[in-house]
């Protein structure tokens, strides 16, 4: 049997993260978000042939309207790469750019590719969760068994709240420090390495004249930090899914826009284009849960890719644990024993934004960058998953 060789990533790049549905990039097609986040990773290596790309895996979780039509073969194609390039477009939700970035890495590991793009993209501004015209099996609500795969993400949040006990106040402590951890990271330039502009083309119309009116304007920045977030104006918010509930707007992710795109090559590519990885692919887990409470999803996930990768808890110097919801990360951090110190360094998903789909690509490219930054050789992503699932990846400083 042929053993796997090692995939590496050469170039990680995304789009800041707008706020949805009102926010930067209200107007800017999904697509068209990916195609900026494609083209800056490959400007990152501009020795490698594109021709050798072999294909690119694109996640998205609502794959429908502007984000529909094989999205990923379309942001190929509009980004000016050959056409021998492919590209498929995957679904799990909000691990869909993590999945995008193993599968990417097992078609190196195996030995059926050399170049490979991964990547993701969400516009939750154009198409809402859920898609425009959802349809749940009936059987899922017919059987009591069934259930919890229609209960909406914030609902799992209070069930989890209500089952880990944990208070209103320690999830919006928790979403202070989300915002303030984050906030600081921009004034220091954290993301600078990371964040590929975008331009933002609007039109408007000029009174008395057929002609319209073209605007550009620069995005550099993440969108949704907030500088005037604290803990009384969190403590004020009401309960958005349940009537006596402690899951608030404050405490949970941010609705969000935005893409990111890695390449990952073999070691005969690096060596023959003479590349530096920014990281090894060290290997990544999936695993399921009751469908209530999604949120603890990382709890199964995270020991999995753990043992998959003989690695323990103290080797990870990064740790990014998408913030879904205060609540399930609190339920997550406490189960777990996860050590403060190297999670979320530059802040989550409740001040940065969550973008479905591109989420797992966007941390992906946070986690490389600051394990690198930090000098520490290994850097872990994990989310839950609607429907009751959990994923997690690792990466290695090489």
């Amino acid at each position: 049997m042929k053993a796997l060789q090692d995939a590496y990533i050469v170039a990680a790049a995304r789009t800041p993260i707008g706020k949805a549905p009102r926010g930067m990039f209200k107007n800017t097609r999904p697509d068209d978000l990916l195609v900026c986040a494609l083209q800056a990773a490959l400007a990152q290596v501009p020795g490698l042939d594109p021709v050798l790309i072999d294909d690119a895996i694109v996640g998205c979780a609502m794959p429908e309207s502007e984000q529909g039509f094989n999205v990923a073969r379309i942001a190929v194609l509009l980004a000016g790469l050959p056409n021998s390039v492919g590209g498929v477009t995957i679904n799990r939700f909000c691990a869909s750019g993590m999945t995008a970035i193993s599968m990417a890495a097992d078609r190196i590991r195996v030995g059926e590719a050399d170049v490979m793009i991964a990547a993701g993209t969400e516009s939750m501004s154009m198409v809402p969760m859920g898609g425009f015209h959802p349809s749940f099996n009936p059987h899922i609500v017919a059987k009591d068994e069934n259930i919890g795969m229609a209960y909406g993400m914030g609902m799992t949040a209070e069930k989890v709240a209500e089952q880990w006990k944990i208070s209103r106040e320690a999830q919006d402590q928790f979403a202070l420090q989300s915002h303030q951890k984050a906030l600081r990271a921009i004034e220091a330039g954290e993301f600078r390495e990371e964040i590929c502009p975008v331009n933002i083309v609007e039109q408007f119309p000029t009174l008395g004249s057929a002609e319209l009116e073209i605007k550009t304007r620069q995005a550099l920045i993440d969108e949704g930090p907030r500088a005037d977030t604290n803990l009384q104006s969190l403590a004020k918010l009401k309960p958005a899914f349940a009537a006596k509930g402690s899951v608030t707007a404050g405490n949970s992710s941010q609705m969000s826009d935005g893409a990111g795109a890695l390449i990952l090559v073999s070691e005969k590519i690096l060596k023959q284009f003479a590349l530096k990885p920014l990281a090894r692919f060290a290997g990544f887990a999936v695993k399921g849960v009751p469908p209530e409470i999604m949120g603890i999803g990382p709890k199964a996930a995270i020991p999995a890719v753990l043992d998959k990768t003989g690695l323990k808890l103290d080797d990870m110097g990064w740790i990014e644990l998408n913030e879904a919801f205060a609540a399930q990360a609190l339920a997550v951090i406490k189960d777990l024993g996860l050590n403060p110190d190297v999670l979320n360094p530059l802040g989550g998903a409740i001040a940065l934004g969550h973008p479905l789909g591109a989420t797992g690509a966007i941390r992906a490219c946070t986690a490389i960058y600051g394990m690198r930054r930090r000098q520490a050789q290994y850097a872990m992503v994990s989310m839950c998953i609607g429907t009751g699932m959990g994923a997690a990846g690792i990466f290695e400083n090489v």
